[in-house]
């Protein structure tokens, strides 16, 4: 394809015709296994992007829970699910490789990636959609950047500290030139050159973090099994320790909707909003019920 640009317009000619913004078509896909076990939040991940897509692919993995009937229970002729059998011989890279299952399943013009623990705010479905159609011509972009939220303990409280990366693509184009890598937290091209990518602003929601001490604590010896560092804050109980979580930065916003009755029925993040309300009563995000991240970036992992 041959690219022109003229006073920073782009043109473009060649075989490949150009789709219109009526015809395009967005792919969501994802992986689970366990997550019922594990407690994934996975139908609130799938529910949070179905109104944006034309389809969604879901590779269930062989669980020991009821995974794929939980799945299954979603009434929408937009889910297709294929089934594997994961691999651990290939340490956490199995996660990708399943990842690029899912994808190589996708037929849309953008395929929409999320993990089992990452919801999306329906306030940033317009944003996304624009931005699909707005770079749904230009080859030149790969993918679509979103910010992080880690809510770690309290689903009012978010890391920033070393080890937390706050930035990842999220939406790629699907055009067999890109596919998922490692333990599956992002994406490359398959010819080696650096991603080209637009930042949308807009946050991806991780919730794994936000668990009950037992559960976390299973996690944390699931994701060791494959290849994951164990965490230092499991103890030999299999209990894991949040720790105080006012070292943490709070959270004034809202939550996707598909996420609101598990918050309100989390009562340690209920306590502890009650306690940010009352120690930043004046901070004009709480005020306004901003959805908003400080934009300080703590080098060092607090311990």
């Amino acid at each position: 394809m041959l690219v022109a640009r003229f006073s920073g317009l782009v043109l473009y000619s060649g075989k490949q015709q150009a789709t219109s913004k009526e015809n395009m078509k967005v792919s969501g896909f994802t992986i689970a296994r366990n997550a019922v076990k594990l407690n994934y939040p996975i139908l609130a991940s799938i529910k949070s992007i179905l109104p944006l897509v034309d389809e969604f692919v879901i590779n269930v993995g062989d669980s020991e829970d009821n995974t794929l009937e939980v799945i299954q229970s979603i009434r929408s002729d937009k889910i297709k699910i294929i089934q594997n059998v994961w691999d651990f011989s290939q340490g956490k890279e199995v996660l990708s490789q399943q990842t690029n299952l899912a994808l190589k399943e996708c037929t849309g013009d953008w395929a929409f990636y999320l993990q089992s623990d990452e919801v999306v705010h329906e306030e940033d479905w317009p944003r996304l959609k624009k931005l699909m159609e707005k770079y749904l011509n230009n080859p030149e972009v790969d993918a679509l950047r979103f910010k992080w939220l880690h809510f770690y303990g309290s689903y009012f409280r978010y890391r920033v500290d070393a080890g937390w990366y706050q930035k990842q693509d999220r939406i790629i184009r699907n055009n067999g030139k890109i596919v998922s890598e490692g333990d599956a937290w992002g994406f490359c091209r398959t010819d080696g050159q650096p991603m080209n990518r637009i930042v949308t602003n807009c946050f991806i929601y991780h919730y794994g973090w936000v668990q009950p001490q037992d559960i976390m604590g299973e996690r944390i010896t699931n994701a060791s099994n494959i290849g994951f560092a164990a965490d230092v804050d499991k103890d030999h109980t299999g209990q894991y320790d949040y720790g105080d979580l006012t070292r943490f930065p709070p959270y004034f916003g809202s939550h996707p909707d598909v996420m609101r009755e598990r918050v309100a029925k989390h009562k340690l993040s209920q306590d502890d909003l009650k306690s940010i309300r009352e120690e930043y009563k004046y901070h004009p995000a709480l005020l306004f019920n901003w959805r908003w991240k400080t934009g300080k970036r703590i080098k060092k992992r607090i311990t």
